[in-house]
């Protein structure tokens, strides 16, 4: 971090941060999260999961990655340029300083407080005998017949083993039963098993006591090997490479080649071995031999080598004292009335969503607002005579989705379904596989996408005939349409019966369905053709306004920010002397608050109860209406390039003021869960000095109950 009185200038800094650096600060953000007194701390528990969750993805997805694009002669990163080995290096010191850091925020934060509590994680060193009685009978009837211990030698080499599961590897003295000297032993422990045991009122005296379960094994690893001597146990985990690849060119069958990849993904190229602190030097090199791993890649912890697994804590006792208050989405039926409204109330039980939506475009905007319009949408649409067809592109819906059960329904009541299932979702596969043959199964006309271009569109298109005409209803939105998700992800969506709007949308299925040619869309952005090159414009537009001395801003909310075509455009703007705010909760290689490039630039990234998810792009166009879109995409090469996006202009006055206000105004006055990028990469908190404490997220909560 820069010092107050330091000088930046366009030399201080490159032109870009790198990205995987950018999404490690922001997973310091997520486990600041876990420190903060001010945050309930069971909910503060849970923030050091994420953490946890966060940074294996990393290793599966980003580092994996970089290891890849090594094995590419001359590959350089986008857009910092770095080499592959060169950004390999730098992230592997900030990740172990993120690892540290985790395991001191267990041991010497959460866990104290949480003894305060009377929650109690109880080391061996603290098991009574009653605690032993209990934990030995445990192994014996639910842990030992499910463990299969293997002997190292010639004939049983050094297992498989799976990705991110739970291994023991176990230093022996003795014979074995066939006299045979092994020295080493690996204990798998199957993921069926869980990881944490909260004890039963007969085995403690404490209400909320729980032991790890390699605890138990290490205290009954010797029942495993009869005859012999254990001198030795220690957990460790390997963490894999989990990318998929397929030449979506040669294969014939998606779906076929993707459940090939799938078996194998656990078994990928090793990226990182965690080990018990504890281990022997000797055990460590063996282990890292066996997974061909450098020193650079061991990470050796003081605690449980998942520490995602004490996500279940919250689960598994009674404290909602230790939570953030529960808070119930509000129904879309639920609106405190005006007088106007009122009549609308009495009569609406003759009234569908169909006619609500044509009278004016409805915004939803979730988790606030709960998330069953959408589905009773779809469920409307399957019974209604008058509806023809329904259109809608799938990303993630999640198991037992009452979505699906909609489509389902819909095809066998003779609707015209048509569903574009994104089956390269990533750690979704298998259940969109699931979902893609139900819907077929039912009589729905499956699609996968494009060859090339994930599908990560959000929309939902249906036709309806009234009287002598078919009018389009869409849904547009900025988040998957995941049941669960909804309940803690902001996104907004819209319902409209705009022509314009409808016209677009059925265009963009029909290119998605026939391959056809999109042309002429009349309001909708698109990616890969429109949507990067009409951000830009719209960037230098602002540009020019302030060149001529006009009304120039821009304020965009976003989950990452790479593209460089855009970071260049938005330098460009703030040298022209634009006012840019941006909210990117994520990565960001845009550098802010450098002067001569981009000191009219400020970044803040919010992170709180929510998962900040909204994607919202709004420009002053000081000649005309101001613009506001919202959108399933990112400022990110990715979205814009490579995959199929919308983006859409919120064109209702009153929902254009909504999403302005609740989706971009609001959080750039939060002082409480913001953070301000600084030119060198680091984040700061924002802290109210001396005014009211304000954040976004609660605001909105209290105005939504309200």
């Amino acid at each position: 971090m820069q010092t107050e009185n330091e000088t930046i200038t366009t030399e201080t800094y490159p032109r870009y941060i790198n990205r995987e650096r950018s999404l490690l600060e922001f997973n310091r953000r997520v486990l600041a999260q876990a420190k903060n007194p001010d945050i309930p701390l069971l909910e503060r528990l849970k923030f050091l999961c994420i953490s946890s969750s966060n940074m294996d993805e990393f290793f599966e997805v980003r580092l994996a990655s970089l290891y890849e694009l090594q094995c590419e002669p001359n590959a350089r990163t986008k857009p910092d340029n770095m080499s592959p080995q060169e950004a390999i290096d730098m992230l592997g010191e900030t990740a172990h300083e993120i690892v540290e850091d985790q395991y001191h925020t267990l041991n010497n934060v959460l866990i104290p407080e949480l003894e305060k509590e009377n929650i109690r994680f109880l080391r061996r060193n603290h098991w009574s005998d009653q605690h032993k009685e209990w934990i030995r009978n445990f192994f014996i009837d639910s842990l030992h017949p499910v463990l299969s211990p293997m002997g190292l030698d010639p004939s049983h080499p050094f297992p498989k083993i799976l990705n991110k599961s739970l291994n023991f590897i176990v230093s022996l003295e003795g014979k074995d039963a066939f006299g045979r000297s092994n020295g080493l032993a690996v204990v798998q422990v199957p993921r069926s098993l869980p990881r944490l045991i909260k004890l039963p009122s007969e085995a403690t005296d404490g209400e909320n006591d729980f032991v790890f379960l390699s605890s138990i094994l290490h205290a009954n690893v010797a029942t495993l090997f009869p005859g012999m001597t254990v001198t030795g146990c220690y957990q460790f985990r390997v963490t894999r490479n989990t990318n998929l690849f397929i030449d979506e060119e040669e294969v014939e069958d998606i779906m076929r080649a993707l459940k090939g990849e799938l078996t194998g993904r656990q078994y990928g190229g090793a990226i990182r071995l965690e080990v018990a602190d504890n281990c022997p030097r000797h055990m460590v090199d063996y282990l890292l031999d066996q997974f061909n791993l450098s020193e650079d890649a061991l990470y050796q912890v003081n605690g449980p080598v998942n520490l995602h697994r004490l996500n279940a804590v919250p689960d598994l006792i009674d404290r909602p004292d230790l939570l953030f208050k529960p808070y119930t989405p509000k129904q879309l039926n639920k609106q405190k009335p005006n007088k106007s409204f009122r009549l609308f109330q009495r009569k609406k039980e003759t009234e569908n969503l169909f006619d609500r939506i044509k009278r004016k475009d409805l915004l939803l905007h979730h988790p606030y607002d709960a998330f069953t319009p959408v589905i009773d949408f779809l469920q409307q649409a399957a019974v209604d005579p008058d509806v023809l067809a329904i259109r809608m592109t799938l990303y993630r819906t999640g198991e037992n989705s009452a979505i699906i059960d909609a489509l389902e329904k819909a095809a066998r009541n003779g609707k015209e379904v048509t569903a574009v299932v994104e089956l390269r979702a990533r750690f979704d596969e298998d259940t969109n596989i699931i979902q893609a043959t139900r819907l077929q199964d039912a009589g729905v006309h499956v699609v996968y996408g494009v060859v090339g271009y994930k599908t990560h569109a959000k929309m939902i298109l249906l036709v309806r005939r009234e009287g002598d005409k078919l009018r389009h209803y869409t849904h547009l939105g900025t988040g998957n349409y995941h049941h669960i998700t909804t309940r803690f992800y902001t996104d907004f969506g819209l319902f409209t019966a705009n022509p314009a709007i409808g016209r677009d949308a059925s265009k963009i299925f029909q290119q998605l369905t026939s391959l056809g040619e999109s042309k002429g869309l009349e309001v909708l952005l698109q990616s890969p053709f429109t949507l990067q090159t009409g951000m830009i414009e719209r960037i230098k537009r602002e540009a020019e306004h302030a060149r001529q001395g006009k009304p120039a801003r821009i304020i965009a909310k976003m989950n990452g920010l790479q593209e460089q075509g855009i970071i260049d455009a938005l330098y460009e703007a703030s040298q022209a002397g634009v006012k840019i705010d941006l909210i990117i909760r994520g990565m960001c290689s845009l550098r802010p608050g450098i002067p001569g490039l981009s000191e009219n630039i400020t970044v803040i990234s919010i992170v709180g109860r929510f998962l900040e998810h909204h994607r919202v792009y709004y420009f002053e166009n000081s000649t005309g209406a101001p613009e506001l879109y919202c959108s399933s995409a990112d400022w990110m090469g990715r979205n814009l390039m490579s995959r199929v996006e919308t983006c859409f202009p919120i064109l209702d006055q009153n929902c254009f003021q909504q999403v302005y206000t609740e989706g971009l105004a609001i959080y750039l006055e939060d002082n409480v869960n913001a953070w301000i990028l600084q030119p060198d990469g680091s984040y700061t908190k924002r802290i109210p000095n001396g005014a009211a404490a304000f954040s976004a997220q609660q605001a909105l909560i209290e105005k939504y109950s309200h």
